[in-house]
């Protein structure tokens, strides 16, 4: 099989079948499975190879069904980014109308922001859920934001964890057949992928961005998932806040109704399209987060994770601020950099098992297309250990420019759609 692939042959369903039900039960090793990896990442795979190796992936694990739930369900998936927090708001705005919405989400590595590592923060809320326990939050108040459980698809866990470490993480189809393995296997009647593009995304450009949305929303289609995908930019970071306490902040802000206007645009365009596609007649999205109905429910399902939605987040305890060095435009802010910059701080994680800070981060005073002053604070950063902070100014000060030029307005967060 390495050497088919090597050798830009495809593989037939009974090879595929076989090496992932084999490496997951430790049959094939790492370094062969390694090999093989590379070669897929260099050669690529047609698209029914595509979908065979996501079969196969399910198979190795449970198969979940809300079928029983008396209720439509939908979920969302976002390929990374920095400051990326739209599943907090998103996912109670959509249970408000009376979708249930299982989203199990993963934690941070590197650059990119994690979903439970931000909820983490909160005192007392707990991404552990049982199946039984995830049924009856769907029940009411709706929507839980959850880890997978450890049946679910356990040759991803593997292959993932060996990817990681190999190089082959930025391959679409390896990407495409992770992502869509779990969200087939979860079980919901519909998907809505965010596939991020930019410098802080994992697809750099609109070409490559646009090639993984339109092979997960097949797979999801083949599969009888509803499924459709916007491009959504990532070349600046969303929102003024990244970091998992400050994110969490940030989100109770747009369900009071306010909120950075691109973290709303992007929140009401999401909860649009997996409402149409659970055929939800929908008043103004952004009426219902001004009016309280989806900060109760974002409240009711914290609770129902052990989590006080009216503590008080953790704060980092020393913070510096980065101010204008002159007069002018802010003309760019580099996602990758401040990305960078927040991990170091210690909002992020380098290997899977390293702890993360809940209080650290970075906020952003102003934002691309701001006039600035000579001064004036523009960024300030949080972190519990201040000897961090000039690693993390090494990665963020070639991340920003002032400019004599004010920038052209961005049109919108959202850049194209696959359906």
């Amino acid at each position: 099989m390495i050497r088919a692939k090597r050798d830009r042959h495809s593989l037939s369903d009974a090879q595929i079948d076989w090496v992932v039900d084999a490496y997951t039960r430790g049959v094939v090793a790492d370094e062969q499975m390694s090999a093989l990896a590379m070669a897929i990442f260099l050669n690529g795979m047609e698209p029914g190879e595509i979908a065979r190796w996501t079969n196969a992936m399910i198979d190795t694990g449970e198969r979940m069904s809300f079928a029983d739930l008396g209720k439509v369900t939908a979920d969302k998936h976002s390929t990374g980014g920095v400051g990326d927090k739209v599943t907090l708001p998103l996912a109670p705005l959509v249970a408000s109308y009376g979708v249930a919405v299982p989203q199990l989400s993963g934690r941070g590595l590197g650059h990119t922001g994690g979903t439970l590592d931000k909820l983490e923060a909160i005192p007392g809320w707990s991404a552990d859920v049982s199946n039984a326990r995830l049924r009856e939050i769907l029940a009411d108040p709706g929507c839980v934001i959850c880890a997978p459980g450890a049946d679910l698809v356990p040759a991803d866990k593997r292959l993932y964890a060996l990817r990681d470490v190999t190089a082959t993480v930025d391959c679409i189809p390896l990407i495409a057949s992770s992502i869509m393995s779990k969200k087939i296997a979860e079980g919901a009647g519909s998907l809505t992928l965010d596939v991020k593009v930019g410098s802080g995304a994992f697809m750099k450009d609109a070409q490559t961005a646009r090639a993984l949305a339109e092979t997960m929303v097949r797979l999801g289609k083949d599969s009888g998932l509803a499924t459709s995908a916007l491009l959504t930019d990532m070349s600046r970071p969303l929102g003024r806040a990244i970091g998992n306490a400050l994110e969490v902040e940030e989100s109770v802000a747009v369900l009071a109704g306010g909120g950075p206007a691109d973290l709303v645009e992007l929140t009401v365009a999401l909860a649009d399209e997996m409402l149409t596609k659970s055929g939800v007649d929908h008043d103004d999205l952004a009426e219902r987060l001004a009016d309280g109905r989806a900060m109760d429910t974002w409240k009711a399902m914290i609770r129902a994770q052990g989590g006080d939605p009216d503590a008080e987040l953790p704060r980092a305890t020393h913070t510096e601020d980065v101010v204008a060095e002159r007069d002018g435009w802010l003309t760019e802010t580099d996602a990758l950099a401040f990305g960078v910059a927040s991990w170091r701080l210690g909002a992020g994680r380098a290997r899977k098992e390293d702890p993360v800070q809940a209080g650290a981060g970075i906020e952003l005073h102003a934002v691309v297309g701001d006039k600035v002053s000579a001064g004036q604070k523009l960024f300030t950063l949080h972190t519990d250990t201040p000897e961090r902070i000039p690693r993390a100014l090494e990665a963020l000060t070639p991340g920003f420019t002032v400019g004599d030029d004010e920038p052209a307005e961005r049109a919108s967060v959202i850049l194209d759609a696959v359906k």
